[in-house]
């Protein structure tokens, strides 16, 4: 392709409304038609290199400047406009862990591993006060809101507070029992909140220092602060407090939730479900509208602090997020990562995400019915959806649920459907009408996983209480109970005849069971870590089985010996599944990959890339001419399981081909290590020629991806309209 055909496609992605780019494209409209994702996120402005890991970030409050605190000792002053590195600031001799901007922009105040909080001038970057009292690493600092006080926390458990003008101590709250990981001022400068390791919550008086409010009669707000301290990915995720702008609320992290408290009777007010992992950070936008997050899962989310949901998700870091926050407009969002980087992020809100037609939190099961024509999930969002495969069009909610829903699956026939819950139950509902027809119930903690006997009379269920049990469907009752297992069960399959039954545990055995007769046949050890996902090929000769040690085994079922050992993915994988004549095995993972395997040889056959979340379930059409996946991308995908099958190397690089059906191959070139990375090129078909570049950043799936559920939730390309190759002069009009 020539050069200026290039330069006009590029016009397709440009990602902002700034003149002249509007104007450009209404005279260019055979260029291709590109539709970001609705879900996917603001846009990455600026990335500063810091070349230390970073563990915070602030904004001056005009938002001209950012100041960062980093592993390496140095505070640093960033123009938020160039990027460009303004002071660095020297004194610390430990890593920096806190930094925090006063409100009129002209101090700065930073806390250290080393015990000591400085105060600096921001806009000479010189040193103005050494504030030392702390005997252990200060975690936190904040200047209340006229700049004349500092608030920080400290491992030694203590808050102090200090006189910013004079570097005078003024207060020592003592009531904490363990390390204060978090505190902040209230917007009028009289209270102070601190979160700890010990449970608790304080709200102070910050003109006595004397402790007003304990919030610790609420459990999961105490978890909420606690959990990190046994849990942390090797002790660097760590919780976060903070108050909204009218002091009514508190906002508090460090599991993967994050929850919203009335400030004054310290009740949970709301839940914000979707990081894959610890919650280090958390910020109210000026205002409180939208709350931001960072997480261990090396994301950064903005959330509705009014409704809970999640409105961008900000992919890009590639290590932990330790600190984020919104600029004082909310136009901006900063953060910080373990990955030596700080990055600038469009906070812009599309409002148009509030309409998207799918489910509203985190797709935990798929399932397809055996004609191919309807689709089933299940969803945090404690609701079962029917989908019609070919145009992905909700046909059916079923609600009834009072826990996320963890497992769905199809009756052969189609005319059912089970579905199991953290509310402890196993429901059977009519897939035509979507009314629930039992009501299961035995279990005593969550259920993790369901699945139907091939001649639908049976229905087998593995649960957290690590108890396998089977029902018969015809009368809601249960047949057996099946124990062994010494953890929690997550997986649950029935052989094709309905003889056997399988099941993978958290205790990372599997174990094969006679559904006669109820009693324990084989255990298949081999697995170093949690059994997520089992099935059965479809003659019943083998068994699949995922694990956390990220790999996939290949049973001999009646042995019970190990046949193949499956590596590729690059972390968890969560499910997996045969296709209809064992001919194949597709995996899903918290790589975010789908992956096709040769059951036969053990080879892997292709990666399919497109979700933005962990891949949570995965499964074959029953002529094994598509799986379809489920993702905590809140999507739903379905993919060409034929796609791709011819590769072919074109000046160096890997090719992956579709002859019949793709408008566009995403062009790849190995590394050094050989790894395949995508460039952003997309080509032709064959791979003759270069049609445009959509940048990496809009996580364009492979064209193996041929329905989303819901379709705005991924970035598309349409060709159908474009005038490429040699008719690239015609796309313009006047």
């Amino acid at each position: 392709m020539s050069t200026p055909h290039l330069y006009i496609s590029a016009l397709a992605t440009w990602p902002r409304k700034l003149d002249p780019i509007p104007g450009w494209k209404s005279h260019f409209p055979g260029i291709p038609q590109f539709s970001n994702a609705l879900m996917g996120g603001g846009m990455l402005l600026m990335n500063l290199n810091v070349g230390s890991p970073v563990n915070a970030v602030a904004f001056s409050s005009d938002g001209s400047c950012i100041v960062s605190g980093s592993d390496d000792n140095l505070v640093r002053v960033w123009d938020a406009l160039t990027g460009k590195e303004k002071h660095v600031l020297n004194g610390h001799t430990d890593s920096v862990n806190s930094v925090a901007f006063s409100s009129d922009s002209s101090q700065i105040v930073s806390g250290s591993q080393d015990n000591s909080v400085w105060v600096w001038d921001a806009l000479t970057g010189k040193g103005k006060h050494l504030l030392n009292g702390h005997t252990d690493s200060v975690n936190s600092v904040a200047f209340s809101s006229d700049g004349s006080y500092i608030v920080s926390g400290s491992d030694d458990k203590l808050v102090w507070v200090w006189d910013a003008l004079t570097g005078k101590e003024k207060h020592v709250l003592n009531g904490h029992t363990e390390s204060v990981i978090s505190v902040a001022f209230s917007s009028d400068g009289s209270h102070i909140v601190s979160g700890s390791y010990d449970s608790s919550v304080r709200v102070w008086d910050a003109l006595t220092g004397k402790e007003k409010h304990l919030l610790n009669g609420n459990t999961t707000l105490v978890n909420s602060l606690v959990f990190s301290r046994n849990n942390y990915h090797n002790g660097d995720c760590m919780g976060s407090v903070a108050f909204s702008s009218d002091d009514t609320h508190i906002v508090s992290s460090s599991t993967n939730e994050i929850e919203v408290w009335d400030a004054t009777t310290g009740k949970k007010k709301q839940d914000m479900l979707g990081h894959a992992s610890f919650v280090t950070s958390v910020a109210f936008s000026s205002d409180d509208t939208y709350i931001v997050s960072g997480s261990c899962d090396k994301s950064v989310r903005v959330w509705d602090a009014l409704t809970g949901d999640e409105k961008l998700r900000l992919n890009g870091h590639t290590d932990l997020v330790n600190s984020v926050a919104f600029s004082s407009d909310g136009s901006h969002i900063v953060s910080g990562s373990d990955d030596k980087s700080v990055r600038v992020w469009d906070a812009l809100i599309n409002e148009k995400k509030n309409f998207l037609n799918g489910h509203t939190n985190l797709v935990t099961s798929v399932a397809i019915s055996s004609n191919g024509s309807y689709i089933v999930s299940g969803s945090w969002d404690k609701s079962v959806r029917v989908w019609d495969a070919l145009t992905g069009k909700e046909k059916l909610r079923l609600n009834g649920h009072t826990g996320y829903v963890k497992s769905v699956a199809f009756s052969s026939d189609g005319r059912y459907i089970v579905s199991g819950s953290h509310d402890n139950s196993v429901r059977v509902w009519d897939a035509l009408t979507g009314n629930e027809k039992h009501m299961l119930i035995g279990h005593t903690d969550s259920v993790n996983s369901v699945a139907f006997s091939s001649d639908g009379s049976h229905i087998v269920s593995g649960s957290h209480d690590k108890s396998v049990w089977m029902w018969d469907v015809l009368t809601g009752n249960e047949k057996h109970m099946l124990f062994g297992h010494t953890d929690w069960v997550n997986s649950v399959a029935f052989s094709s005849d309905g003889s056997h039954i399988v099941s993978g545990s958290d205790d990372k055995s599997i174990r094969v069971w006679d559904a006669l007769i109820g009693k324990e046949k084989h255990v298949l050890n081999g697995h170093t870590s949690t059994v997520t996902s089992v099935a059965f090929s479809s003659d019943s000769s083998h068994i699949v089985s995922g694990s956390w040690d990220n790999s996939v085994w290949v049973w001999d079922a009646l042995t019970a010996k190990k046949k193949h050992v499956l590596n590729g993915h690059t972390a968890c994988v969560n499910s997996v599944a045969f296709s209809s004549d064992g001919s194949h095995i597709v995996s899903g993972s918290h790589d975010t990959s789908v992956r096709v395997w040769d059951a036969l040889i053990g080879e892997e056959k292709h990666v399919l890339n497109g979700h933005t979340d962990l891949v949570v379930s995965v499964a074959f059409s029953s002529d094994g001419s598509h799986i379809i996946s489920g993702s905590w991308d809140n999507s739903v995908r379905v993919w060409d399981a034929l796609l791709g099958e011819e590769k072919h190397m074109l000046n160096g690089h890997t090719y992956s081909v579709n002859l019949s059906t793709s408008h566009y191959i995403r062009e790849e070139i190995a590394n050094s290590t050989n790894d395949l990375n995508h460039t952003g090129w997309l080509l032709s078909p064959k791979g003759e020629g270069v049609l445009m570049f959509v940048p990496l950043a809009e996580r364009l799936p492979d064209a193996a991806n041929i329905l989303t559920i819901p379709h705005s939730s991924v970035a598309h390309v349409d060709l159908t309209t474009s005038k490429l190759g040699p008719e690239w002069g015609s796309c313009y009009s006047p």
